[in-house]
């Protein structure tokens, strides 16, 4: 095919992934403070127009079977980027549930993978803005780099954020090393994940819910310990005691989960070109029966420094592409490390933009990041940071786990109560 480029592995696999109950994308929801007129959709689409270049992965369709990316030659912005009907007047509530509805559908393959649905004005004036961008064209950190390309522009006076960075995998060298694989393969998948009550099948619908979090205190939370935790160690605990306490609000039992981390492998470097997938994962244990949350704290974050030491993320990332070579082992291994007994849920936490941003001159007041559950686990907590605050988004299909709205005012809780533990 002339002028087109196929797909890489990583995203060929991930479009295959679909299914009746997985749609593909990831989610990522801007709320727009007050004004006095509705977004101006004529504005935004001329905008986000003129900022595709041509060549751009958002003008490109996937051809199939070849799986090539080519330029859709019909390319219409206003497929891409619209307005929600009947969403004028709802709450912030009515715009989670709206959200819900969207990331339950599917994006349109005859058409670029991603879109911008406006919806409101809500009841107090504020906008949000519901972009799904397809996995197969980008992961989380290139998701933030398509969406500043098109979509961000400085918000007042405040200087553009530079590109969201990769999270370090490892403070060792690049590349796949023998003698290291062993004790990274007994860590990272060596030990079965326990019976899990996450450990459901889901359907195609999906339920959202969201809290916030000042970064500074995820911080000073993390610098009150003598190891001195990161934000991503800070997240993981509140999401471990926010579980602890609705599990067992719910009557069920809490013990050991075991959590997958996507880890970036994106280089600062990157142009807005380098789109795609680059990532890998470490799995991190939750003590959720631990009691005592700076010790459920302090166990998370002397299991990730030393994961991230030995850089297990990137000799995994290297063992499965060297798999890839012999099909029938990949899958053979795919099916035991992302089975409900390899690990129970994902928890990914992605740096954001640091300073202040807009949309067609309306400031983003708050940003969420949302990604899907999979089969047999049926939950997935998605944080992102934004101008000083982090937002965790909680995604689930509510057949499968019902009131996540509780899930989410307890991780808030769990914050509140590391605060309160570590700091006062």
């Amino acid at each position: 095919m002339e002028g087109s480029k196929r797909l890489s592995a990583d995203d060929a696999r991930l479009l295959e992934l679909e299914s009746v109950a997985i749609a593909g994308h990831t989610l990522k929801m801007v709320l727009l403070e007050p004004a006095g007129t509705p977004l101006d959709l004529d504005r935004l689409r001329e905008s986000v127009d003129a900022r595709l270049a041509a060549g751009s992965r958002g003008r490109e369709r996937v051809a199939l079977p070849a799986a090539h990316w080519v330029a859709d030659d019909e390319f219409d912005i206003a497929a891409h980027v619209r307005r929600r009907d009947g969403t004028a007047g709802i709450d912030e509530r009515g715009v989670w549930a709206v959200a819900g509805e969207l990331m339950s559908e599917r994006l349109d393959h005859r058409r670029p993978l991603w879109a911008f649905d406006v919806l409101g004005p809500l009841a107090d004036g504020r906008e949000a803005v519901v972009a799904r961008i397809h996995h197969a064209m980008a992961d989380g950190i290139s998701c933030l780099r398509f969406l500043d390309d098109v979509m961000w522009e400085p918000s007042g006076d405040v200087p553009s954020p530079p590109r969201a960075a990769a999270v370090p995998a490892a403070g060792g060298p690049p590349g796949h090393e023998l003698r290291r694989l062993p004790a990274t393969l007994l860590r990272e998948l060596g030990h079965r994940a326990g019976d899990s009550v996450l450990d459901r099948r889901i359907g195609a619908a999906r339920e959202l819910a969201f809290t916030t979090a000042p970064l500074a205190e995820l911080k000073a939370i993390g610098a009150s310990r003598p190891g001195r935790a990161t934000v991503n160690d800070v997240l993981l605990a509140s999401v471990s005691g926010g579980l602890r306490a609705w599990l067992t609000g719910a009557g069920e039992r809490v013990g050991r989960l075991r959590a997958q981390v996507p880890v970036s492998l994106h280089h600062r470097d990157e142009g807005p070109a380098d789109l795609g997938n680059r990532d890998s994962f470490l799995n991190v244990d939750l003590p959720l029966a631990e009691p005592d949350p700076l010790a459920r704290l302090d166990r998370i974050s002397t299991g990730t420094a030393v994961r991230k030491a030995a850089g297990d993320a990137q000799e995994l990332h290297d063992l499965f592409h060297a798999l890839a070579r012999c099909p029938p082992l990949e899958r053979a291994v795919e099916r035991v490390t992302a089975g409900p007994h390899g690990f129970s849920l994902s928890i990914s936490d992605v740096p954001g933009p640091r300073g202040a941003l807009a949309v067609t001159g309306r400031p983003v007041e708050k940003l969420y990041s949302v990604a899907e559950p999979a089969q047999r686990h049926a939950l997935r907590v998605s944080a992102i940071s934004y101008a000083g605050t982090v937002g965790v988004g909680i995604c689930t299909d509510p057949g499968a786990l019902p009131g996540i709205t509780g899930l989410a005012d307890a991780i808030s809780g769990s914050i509140d109560e590391l605060r309160r533990a570590a700091i006062g």
